[in-house]
């Protein structure tokens, strides 16, 4: 697949994820994609597989959130097997703080499907609302 592709595919997964369907997030990643969230907040490492981003990274995080979260893609630019996307994402803490937070995710694709992510974000505001 080339930019174009592997651009719409961000595209679909995203309008998919508005819907509801989460399932769209990790099924257009490779079973051994390597998802890294950077910083040093609690939720900061490297994953390695879909099973350890999904145990570690997106059940504790959801399990943090009222109603998980929403991401809206602002912009996406794609060269090659890559494409940026800088997104905001709203959401409420089961505490009661806001978790309005924006991000740079980095997307490397390998035969179609999504194989490494890098995602920035504003890590003060993990810390803020989440705890270390």
């Amino acid at each position: 697949m080339g930019a174009a592709e592997n651009k719409q595919s961000i595209k679909n997964m995203f309008a998919e994820l508005a819907k509801g369907n989460a399932q769209a997030f990790v099924g257009a990643m490779t079973d051994d994609v390597r998802f890294t969230l950077i910083g040093t907040t609690k939720f900061s490492k490297v994953f390695n597989g879909k099973q350890e981003l999904l145990t570690k990274l997106l059940g504790p995080l959801n399990a943090e959130l009222v109603e998980g979260i929403t991401l809206t893609p602002d912009n996406l630019i794609a060269d090659g097997d890559y494409v940026a996307m800088q997104a905001r994402g709203k959401a409420t803490a089961k505490n009661g703080k806001s978790y309005n937070n924006t991000y740079c995710h980095v997307f490397k694709f390998a035969n179609g499907k999504i194989c490494e992510v890098t995602e920035y974000l504003d890590t003060e505001l993990v810390t803020s609302v989440f705890g270390r």
